[in-house]
């Protein structure tokens, strides 16, 4: 079974209000994460993976540049591509009426999510946005997701207008994603939507019998490697894992949580240290096949969910 490790690149100014003043600080915190301890944004990120031996997707949000100026995305993706690691495209729609020149004619409404913009608004924003990648320098561009996983059936079209062949937007715990499609395995299982490849982020049962997203900020390492390992025996041919370039950080900080330090690190040995049987993977490598899954999600059990427990406690205090 491939492992498809995700990361959600993007720079947020905590609100919208005061953006030019306080961007420089929150690009330095989002990209770097530097403290006495090192840089545990994506500069650790990047380290850890690479001491694994493993391969990551960073889905990089650009249309933040088309306000700063390209050469702050020339800077995440320099990283990301020094690094050996692969760039694809993240889009937050929501940076559209602070841009100028406007993307799209209608930009004077702030509108979070893709499924709130038209088939034609999709496709020129992801169209800017994929070039706005390739002029920063990334490598083909063939996979997207969208912000806060708000796609719809548009955004499929809309890929396919771009050329592009990948998506892994939909995330079945959130109502905004997908929320125009019918329900069926695309839910949990790789599918064909519009022509295009969908890789949803995986999902399993908690030891409480609650569905969770496989995310590392949200989830203990027992959780996530006790559902990869439901996964592969049910007979899945992907798990997908999300996480972001801050999720290393403490909230409103750029100083390192340890928790989850240490349980990216254990996913990361983990996963090298089966990487025969579970390689990870690009989307690129991936194709929609015949499960032999059922669309029901892995479970993990009560001791892993308990421990994400007493992590959440050991944060707070």
């Amino acid at each position: 079974m491939k492992v498809l490790l995700s990361f959600d690149i993007e720079v947020w100014c905590g609100g919208w209000a005061r953006l030019d003043e306080t961007f420089p600080a929150a690009f330095d915190r989002y990209v770097y994460g530097r403290s006495s301890q090192g840089e545990y944004a994506l500069p650790k990120t990047l380290e850890m993976l690479n001491a694994c031996g493993l391969r990551g997707v960073f889905f990089v949000e650009p249309l933040f540049a088309a306000r700063f100026g390209l050469h702050h995305l020339v800077t995440i993706i320099d990283l990301i591509r020094n690094a050996g690691q692969d760039v694809q495209l993240h889009l937050h729609p929501e940076w559209t009426d602070e841009i100028s020149p406007a993307i799209i004619p209608d930009n004077r409404v702030k509108r979070q999510h893709m499924s709130y913009y038209t088939l034609v608004e999709q496709s020129a924003l992801i169209a800017r946005g994929k070039q706005m990648l390739l002029e920063a320098g990334a490598g083909p561009v063939n996979a997207f997701r969208a912000g806060n996983f708000g796609c719809n059936r548009d955004t499929f079209r809309a890929l396919g207008e771009n050329d592009i062949g990948f998506d892994s937007s939909l995330n079945a715990n959130y109502e905004v994603s997908g929320a125009d499609l019918c329900d069926g395995p695309w839910r949990l299982l790789p599918s064909v939507i519009e022509g295009i490849s969908s890789f949803p982020v995986s999902l399993f049962a908690d030891g409480l019998g609650k569905t969770r997203s496989a995310q590392v900020g949200g989830c203990s390492f027992a959780e996530l490697r006790d559902a990869i390992e439901n996964a592969a025996m049910a007979g899945h041919d992907e798990f997908v894992i999300v996480s972001h370039n801050f999720e290393m950080l403490k909230p409103n900080s750029a100083q390192p949580d340890p928790v989850v330090v240490r349980r990216f690190a254990r996913l990361c040995r983990y996963l090298g240290d089966n990487s025969q049987h579970l390689p990870t993977a690009l989307y690129s490598d991936c194709r929609v096949g015949s499960s032999r899954s059922e669309a029901a999600p892995p479970r993990v059990g009560l001791s892993a969910t308990l421990q994400r427990h007493f992590e959440q406690l050991l944060r707070r205090f």
